[in-house]
């Protein structure tokens, strides 16, 4: 074998090694202490430079707040005289911004697009989220636009909105008529799994995890899982994209979900991703005839 052909890994960084040492100290001495130290990791997003291309994505938005619970939410509006309202529901660190090229091409289709910062994201106020926050977030930016179309949630933002779930249009029937999911993980326990595999997180301390949402939520962690919850969601159609090269995401979660959700129609994608694929012109081509 040449030289070229060698792979290698590369070496894990000295704070990712230092803080699973921490936490591996902490759970010898405290079940507890560790699972408070991990469960601040776990809610708290990391808030990422902005990149080049967001001021200009957000340019030609109206910015409005929302408030929700505690936080202060952000949202933006293009084309407030479009025919009908689609919300956008972005993912774990991402911000409204990142939805640029949707949002271009659902306003080229006529559409008032409205999209928000979720709580601890973007210019949303707070330091830390959890999954049914979020969702309450996106109930009040949605409660707040009157009917509502569709929706196009990505990864966390589509847990969020069909895990616990946001409630639409509950003045006229409560369903909503078009929902596109992008990336959307199967299994909210699968995702606590992953996390906890990354920082090598003792068994003790992963089920002190799933306790905690039991006791805070009054369900358990999977009962938020697309793959059970999905069938059940009041939508007119739903349309499911995920890539078959998702590093985020496993693929076989978006085959669960398509295979306990009669109904929804499927499409796999190549080579796009967790994040390419949505701003993928081809997969917005196809939302928009979707929803049209």
């Amino acid at each position: 074998m040449t030289k070229g052909l060698i792979q290698t890994t590369p070496p894990e960084p000295a704070a990712l090694k230092l803080l699973r040492l921490k936490l591996r100290l902490q759970a010898a001495v405290s079940t507890e202490w560790a699972f408070g130290a991990a469960w601040r990791i776990f809610t708290t997003p990391r808030r990422l430079p902005e990149k080049l291309w967001e001021a200009a994505a957000l340019a030609g938005a109206r910015r409005f707040t929302v408030p929700s619970g505690p936080y202060t939410i952000a949202a933006y509006e293009w084309n407030p005289t479009g025919r009908r309202t689609v919300l956008l529901v972005h993912g774990w660190e991402h911000r409204a911004s990142f939805w640029g090229a949707m949002a271009a091409g659902l306003v080229a289709a006529g559409y008032r697009v409205v999209a928000l910062d979720g709580p601890a994201h973007g210019a949303s106020s707070g330091s830390r989220t959890t999954l049914p926050a979020f969702a309450r977030a996106i109930q009040a930016v949605a409660d707040s636009l009157g009917e509502v179309y569709a929706v196009v949630a990505h990864s966390f933002g589509a847990a969020a909105t069909v895990g616990v779930p946001v409630q639409f249009n509950q003045a006229t029937g409560g369903q909503l008529p078009r929902l596109v999911l992008l990336a959307a993980p199967g299994s909210t326990t699968a995702v606590a799994q992953r996390f906890a595999a990354f920082l090598h997180l003792p068994n003790a301390v992963v089920a002190r995890m799933g306790r905690y949402i039991q006791e805070q939520q009054g369900r358990d962690a999977e009962s938020f899982s697309l793959m059970q919850v999905g069938c059940h969601f009041p939508a007119g159609r739903a349309l499911l994209f995920h890539d078959h090269a998702d590093e985020s995401i496993p693929f076989a979660e978006a085959e669960e979900i398509a295979a306990n959700w009669p109904g929804l129609m499927f499409r796999p994608t190549t080579d796009l991703g967790h994040n390419r694929i949505m701003r993928d012109d081809a997969v917005i081509g196809e939302v928009v005839v979707f929803l049209g």
